[in-house]
């Protein structure tokens, strides 16, 4: 969860608040100018959660990439890499597959698109006009603290999804 605050004094009084909870808060990071950047928070930046879409689907796209170019140059029986010997042309075409499949994940991940990236950059536009942010999340089954929010009157309080 983010809360986005106009006034830096009721930011610092809110994490104070916040950090003396038990049992204590999972992470509570400040955000803005005069604090850490929102680069920085590996939560509120979309690269991080693209090159971990990509990872995820190279584990299945490479495999099965390096199986269909084998599979694919078995069932054509075309001499494209005729030069390299019998066997060592499907190695060939299985380890282009492979590479097919590697770059697949790059373009599978960067299609993607989440409800998420738009709050992000929302959130975003918020610190560049100058507000701060605080990233509070609590442990499963621990209630947020929102009369201590609520006290700290947010301009707006924008709940990210669970992943």
């Amino acid at each position: 969860m983010v809360v986005v605050l106009n006034d830096r004094k009721r930011l610092h009084q809110l994490r104070d608040r916040l950090a003396e909870l038990q049992p204590p808060l999972l992470q509570l990071e400040a955000i803005g100018e005069g604090e850490q950047a929102m680069a920085d928070v590996a939560r509120l930046n979309p690269a991080v959660a693209r090159r971990a879409r990509q990872q995820g689907m190279a584990r299945w796209l490479i495999p099965f990439g390096f199986l269909a170019g084998l599979t694919f140059t078995y069932i054509t029986d075309l001499d494209t890499f005729a030069f390299a010997g019998a066997w060592s042309q499907h190695l060939i075409g299985a380890l282009l597959g492979m590479g097919s499949g590697w770059m697949g994940s790059f373009a599978a991940a960067a299609s993607v698109r989440s409800e998420e990236d738009d709050r992000i950059r929302s959130l975003r536009n918020r610190v560049e006009e100058g507000n701060w942010l605080l990233l509070a999340e609590t442990a499963n089954g621990i209630d947020m603290p929102w009369t201590s929010l609520q006290q700290a009157k947010p301009l707006a309080v924008v709940r990210l999804g669970d992943g």
